[in-house]
């Protein structure tokens, strides 16, 4: 019996976490192009500064950068175009009921390739930080490495 392939990642979002507190996550399918999904198996594509929307009942992914493929000629699409993201009704209706809402966002936290080989986008319902917050999270995570550091030392 064949053994489950594993998820590859094509790119991650590292700095979401750090901008927004993420509530929920959502996994929607993208509608890409053949020449776009072969340039992504070429790890091409950039989402740190991309963010959702939600408009005409439809969710788009908005700035992403999916390089153009290096064998794809006149066949190559607009590498900034926006992208029609794949959820059930039930979710676009539920997002935009909670985006009405001030300070919600939708972040695109990890684009990756599933167990089937088709490309999907792990989608974060955040409320972005403020300053005070960031600075209280750096705070806590310098205080875990000092905890981490000197368990480890005291383990030697």
């Amino acid at each position: 019996m064949p053994s489950r392939k594993e998820r590859k990642t094509i790119a991650k979002n590292r700095s979401a976490h750090h901008e927004y507190f993420i509530e929920e996550t959502f996994e929607c399918g993208i509608v890409l192009a053949g020449t776009e999904v072969r340039s992504l198996r070429e790890r091409a594509c950039q989402i740190t500064d991309t963010f959702a929307l939600i408009r005409g009942g439809e969710c788009w992914l908005v700035g992403v950068h999916i390089h153009p493929y290096s064998h794809g000629s006149i066949f190559n699409r607009d590498p900034d175009r926006r992208r029609k993201l794949l959820l059930h009704r039930k979710q676009i209706n539920y997002l935009d009921a909670k985006l009405r809402n001030r300070g919600y966002a939708l972040v695109p936290l990890e684009l990756y390739f599933d167990d089937n080989g088709r490309v999907k986008l792990t989608l974060g319902l955040g409320r972005g930080k403020k300053l005070y917050d960031k600075r209280e999270d750096m705070a806590k995570r310098d205080v875990q490495r000092e905890i981490d550091r000197a368990l480890k030392q005291r383990g030697r």
